[in-house]
């Protein structure tokens, strides 16, 4: 009988009740053919192989990540608490030494939830890895963190929601931002005034092939992750970029994907997109528990495979080896280019757009930070829609220093006396709390 090298723990959670539509690729059989296969395979019968069950969780986990407007229960379903429930159970289970690896296989996505929720973004309404991470945190103390995030699609949402936190290195593999939905995750997208640096954005040209993913790895994302020494690596992990996929234009396999996790050993990893649900995710997902459990994937193939569909030109070749170089040598000079990017500015604003492609709603954001040389910074959100909602979001980091926390709530008090559609919000993560009025 076959025994892992690493014991794996493995979530799954279909999620029966909550689709896009009948038709959509984003609907409960993108699992049911992974559960399929993994029993099939008699993966779940592997000496240091345990399945969990998902439990759902609470609404306070979830608002220590996010401001959902109106109120949390009025935009999530069973389902999301449910999948952020299961990552939950996933992570508890490494950190409680049951198991070395845990992978949450889960639905709905959630890589595309930013810390404001109005609605849901690229089928994705809360983040379960950042409610995940946060659980974590609350619970195990304030660990260093790595996400890395290997969906197809730029996770703008966590970007968002750790742009100011230091404690949090984000890097995200993804197609062009210039090609694909959502239009974001360029290299100039750096990190937050207090946390500059610590948000890496690889975007990879279209029919970038098995060799550039990893080359990346080798090249870029490892060598961070060495200067990092995070606590946890977490897997975003979008199966998007398979060869098959519908919504997509990149070229990576079942194998590529098995060696990426072989390489990357994340300690968790978290099933976020991949929309081919039979040429590709039930071999991908086998490949992945396989090489994070250590052992043989070199078996699992795609039934139409071949080389040449896994290939690139010379010419994305060496675009990934200038775009690697580049990003590596700003990391090392992130202190440096913080001080050029801080100047002497006591807070930094920026103003966003935000589309909400699956409610049809624009977002006005104007978000303002404090520079802070003790913490990740006091920051606060002017938010409104096309719709008529206007909420003023506060953020206390879990790491304020005494004068970020006094002015978040001096803040609170003197805006609560002024007129808004929605209320306003603290989020005081130093207190653990969600405060409204």
């Amino acid at each position: 009988m076959y025994k892992a090298s690493r014991r794996i723990g493995l979530v799954f959670f279909p999620a029966f009740d909550w689709a896009i539509s009948p038709t959509h690729p984003e609907r409960e059989e993108r699992l049911l053919y992974t559960q399929d296969q993994v029993l099939e395979e008699g993966i779940l019968d592997i000496e240091g192989i345990r399945e969990y069950r998902p439990h759902l969780a609470a609404v306070a986990d979830v608002e220590r990540v996010h401001v959902c407007v109106p109120d949390v229960m009025s935009r999530v379903t069973e389902s999301h608490l449910i999948a952020a429930g299961g990552a939950i159970v996933a992570a508890e289970a490494v950190l409680k030494g049951e198991v070395d690896r845990a992978f949450a296989i889960v639905r709905p996505p959630g890589h595309h939830a930013m810390r404001i929720v109005h609605g849901a973004r690229g089928f994705c309404t809360i983040n379960i890895e950042a409610i995940m991470i946060e659980y974590l945190r609350r619970h195990y103390g304030n660990k260093r963190i790595a996400i890395v995030d290997t969906d197809c699609h730029h996770g703008d949402g966590s970007q968002d929601i750790y742009w100011h936190d230091p404690d949090t290195l984000y890097i995200s593999i993804h197609q062009d931002g210039r090609t694909l939905y959502p239009g974001t995750g360029f290299l100039n997208e750096f990190g937050g005034p207090n946390a500059f640096g610590y948000n890496l954005n690889l975007p990879l040209p279209p029919e970038t092939g098995e060799e550039g993913f990893l080359y990346a790895l080798e090249h870029c994302i490892l060598p961070v992750l060495d200067d990092f020494k995070p606590d946890l690596i977490i897997n975003s992990a979008g199966q998007d970029n398979h060869y098959t996929d519908p919504i997509t234009n990149m070229r990576f396999s079942a194998q590529g994907y098995a060696r990426l996790n072989d390489r990357l050993q994340p300690h968790i990893a978290v099933l976020e997109g991949g929309y081919s649900i039979e040429g590709a995710l039930p071999y991908v997902n086998v490949g992945i528990i396989l090489a994070m459990a250590g052992l043989d994937y070199t078996y699992v193939r795609e039934p139409d495979y071949y080389p040449a569909r896994v290939a690139q030109s010379p010419k994305v070749r060496d675009y990934i080896a200038r775009l690697c170089e580049e990003t590596y040598q700003a990391w090392r000079r992130r202190d440096e280019l913080r001080e050029e990017f801080i100047r002497d500015q006591k807070e930094i604003s920026r103003r966003r757009q935000i589309y909400y492609d699956t409610e049809g709603l624009l977002e006005n954001q104007e978000e303002t930070t404090l520079v802070c040389h003790a913490c990740g910074g006091l920051s606060w959100i002017d938010s409104r829609t096309d719709r008529g909602s206007h909420v003023l979001a506060i953020f206390i980091p879990r790491d304020a220093c005494p004068r970020c926390h006094e002015e978040g709530h001096n803040l609170f008090e003197r805006s609560s006396r002024q007129t808004y559609r929605d209320g306003v919000f603290l989020q005081d993560r130093v207190a653990d709390r969600l405060f409204t009025k």
